[in-house]
């Protein structure tokens, strides 16, 4: 329950976003790009009400305008499912990126309210000029101990050209496969159609409020 809530709580730097954020430049490099997204994150916790409170339709609003576009979600929700993506239909595609944005929101928003003067620091990057895929490894302070938060992100070619996050590390756990294992149990008793329904009643019952995992 501990990891879990740190989970809810540190996560707020990818689902918090500022208004007015500067297009990402093809050459802005992958710590400073976390950096950047991670104090805007925290200073928007100190000037937006609605963000505090967890108001899912703010929190929202702002993943869709200014977050998602630092972020590869369909890689992080071909992962989430696993072995299964493969053989789901271009609808069950999509209705399962939906209903894991949406139960991602829900978590976050339920942590928005308890995340108060927080500070982190980036750590040296280890990463060669070539790399096409690299960590970006965090510290968060503050009122316990400090707690770390790793990023991994791929670098993407073309038109959107830049540094985009895949995946991401608390307490030694990455997001995305922790989400795997829980989806893989759903998958096996019932199906991608019954992952579905049940990620979609997970987002009804939790609508107020925050969201847990998914449970077989």
């Amino acid at each position: 329950m501990k990891r879990f809530f740190l989970t809810r709580l540190l996560i707020l730097c990818l689902a918090c976003a500022l208004p007015g954020w500067p297009a990402l430049a093809a050459d802005e490099a992958p710590d400073a790009l976390i950096s950047r997204i991670t104090q805007d994150a925290l200073d928007t916790l100190q000037t937006d009400s609605a963000v505090q409170s967890g108001d899912v339709a703010r929190i929202t609003l702002l993943m869709d305008k200014k977050v998602m576009p630092y972020i590869n979600f369909l890689r992080m929700t071909s992962s989430a499912v696993g072995p299964a993506w493969r053989q789901a239909t271009p609808d069950q595609r999509q209705r399962l990126e939906a209903e894991f944005k949406t139960l991602l929101v829900r978590t976050y928003a339920g942590a928005m309210s308890q995340a108060r003067k927080l500070t982190f620091s980036v750590k040296p990057l280890r990463a060669s000029p070539e790399d096409k895929e690299v960590i970006v490894r965090t510290v968060i302070k503050g009122h316990g101990d400090p707690v770390q938060l790793d990023y991994r992100l791929e670098r993407t070619p073309g038109d959107g050209a830049g540094w985009k996050i895949y995946n991401l590390n608390v307490l030694g756990v990455w997001l995305v496969d922790t989400y795997r294992s829980q989806f893989a149990q759903e998958i096996n008793a019932k199906g991608l159609d019954g992952l579905i329904s049940t990620l979609t009643e997970r987002n009804k019952s939790n609508a107020a409020g925050s969201a847990k995992p998914v449970k077989g």
